[in-house]
């Protein structure tokens, strides 16, 4: 039994987190009761094969997380997402995108994909981009005749691209998990001068699938316009601009609505991508940008200040502490000896590097369904990303297919993520059936891009390598 414990500590914590308690005192507290449990044995005089010389590691951990100026980026790009939020700027982008597409028929689904996208791009945050375009344009889509399931399907879809649209939070954090174990990888390899990976490496692998998907998702709305148009009518533009209230012209809204926040977008995407700048060093170009953007339009007062600060601060707090409970659940894992654990049995299994990169986007998707993508990324990817690496995985792809896999479990009925945050603000006449029936196309199609990039790699790595 013994020799199974980092498997039972693994188990241990996700059975306290289904109980609902905090995800960063879950992590840190099994840890401590297992580090407690090890010693207590050790000292009894029975082998429990734990080695206490790793909690002596933690100290230099924390310091090594607090004095991190990658992670540097994650208060700041919330920061300029929460902004982009509460000034209500994507309220004005979907204004104009619905009086440019509203008009044929699927045309809100396509504005509701391309503003979910660049929502994407401005929030990285996966609930905070379903719940609002699902305040927003849920009730304008059922009222002008869209079918439910195909309304929600496009929301939860889009909402859940600020996995893979750059600039993510969650590649910032994945990029940074992945540079350490790229590293510690090659060190086990005997490469004592490693290469590294950064985020801004990642931000550009992501970048074609996103897009990629992006496209997919307006073909299969304009699809399905097209064989079934009750299910997506157009809307008459005079329908559409009375909605509205604008009193302007087309160009005015285009104007005021669209260049602001995609100048802001490509602002930051673009100086991470040419090298001017590092992603932490536009995050602060992004979050001084969005407060240009909010006094411009006159909706940032004391009171939206302050509710934007507090936010920001609760998101960043909870990532940090998030960080630190994992730094001290994965030295434990390792103390009982999980490293060489998994290691044998990624070794042992048949089909070598891809039946290992299998089983773990198999074991990655279905704890998505229980943790979200912060605790995944701290916790399991630091076990299993250096043996796929050393094993020979492109450290860039091996972080796009883990963003999109969890991406996919996102959306996956009956515990995605993102099925939970429209299914709270969607009016009582959608169903639940009608939003995972909207989803299972969704679905089917991030796999296929799954199969996609498992067949060529070289849509995650060739950006990079243009620009490495």
């Amino acid at each position: 039994m013994l020799e199974f414990m980092p498997l039972v500590l693994f188990v241990a914590v996700c059975a306290v987190l289904m109980l609902g308690f905090p995800v960063a005192l879950s992590l840190a507290g099994t840890a401590l009761a297992f580090a407690g449990l090890g010693l207590g044995l050790e000292s009894l005089g029975i082998d429990a094969n734990f080695n206490a010389g790793y909690l002596s590691a933690y100290p230099n951990r924390l310091y090594g997380i607090m004095t991190n100026t990658t992670l540097l980026a994650v208060p700041l790009f919330v920061l300029m997402g929460v902004l982009l939020e509460k000034s209500r700027v994507a309220e004005t982008l979907l204004d104009a995108m619905a009086l440019v597409f509203g008009t044929r028929s699927g045309g809100l689904g396509i504005a509701v994909t391309l503003v979910g996208m660049l929502m994407a791009a401005s929030t990285g945050i996966v609930g905070a981009t379903v719940v609002t375009m699902g305040l927003m344009s849920l009730p304008t889509m059922l009222k002008r005749g869209y079918s439910p399931s195909l309304a929600t399907g496009t929301i939860c879809a889009t909402g859940t691209l600020g996995q893979i649209i750059p600039p993510s939070i969650a590649l910032v954090l994945l990029g940074d998990v992945l540079s350490s174990a790229y590293q510690q990888a090659q060190l086990s390899m005997g490469i004592f001068s490693p290469k590294t990976v950064s985020v801004g490496d990642l931000f550009m692998g992501a970048l074609v699938p996103g897009l990629m998907l992006v496209g997919l998702y307006m073909l299969y709305v304009a699809f399905t316009a097209w064989r079934r148009p009750d299910a997506a009518p157009p809307v008459p533009r005079e329908v559409l601009t009375e909605e509205l209230g604008h009193r302007g012209g087309l160009a005015t809204l285009l104007l005021k609505g669209l260049v602001p926040p995609v100048a802001l977008i490509v602002m930051v995407l673009g100086s991470i991508l040419s090298g001017i700048a590092t992603p932490t060093e536009a995050s602060a170009v992004g979050a001084f940008g969005a407060l240009v953007l909010a006094l411009v339009y006159r909706r940032l007062s004391l009171a939206t200040l302050r509710e934007v600060l507090r936010s920001t601060t609760r998101v960043t707090s909870m990532v940090f502490l998030i960080l630190i409970g994992a730094a001290l659940f994965s030295l434990v894992f390792r103390a009982y000896g999980g490293e060489d654990m998994v290691t044998g049995l990624f070794e042992q299994m048949p089909g070598g590097v891809v039946g290992a990169t299998l089983i773990v986007m198999l074991t990655i998707f279905l704890l998505g369904f229980i943790l979200d993508f912060i605790e995944i990324t701290f916790v399991v990817v630091p076990i299993v990303g250096p043996i796929l690496l050393a094993m020979g995985l492109d450290p860039i792809w091996l972080g796009i297919m883990i963003a999109i896999n969890l991406q996919t479990s996102f959306l996956t009925p009956p515990f995605g993520f993102a099925l939970f945050y429209l299914r709270g603000v969607a009016p009582a006449s959608v169903t639940t059936a009608s939003i995972y029936r909207g989803v299972a196309p969704f679905i089917l199609i991030q796999l296929a891009m799954l199969l996609l990039l498992a067949l060529f790699p070289t849509l995650a790595t060739w950006l990079p390598a243009q620009f490495g």
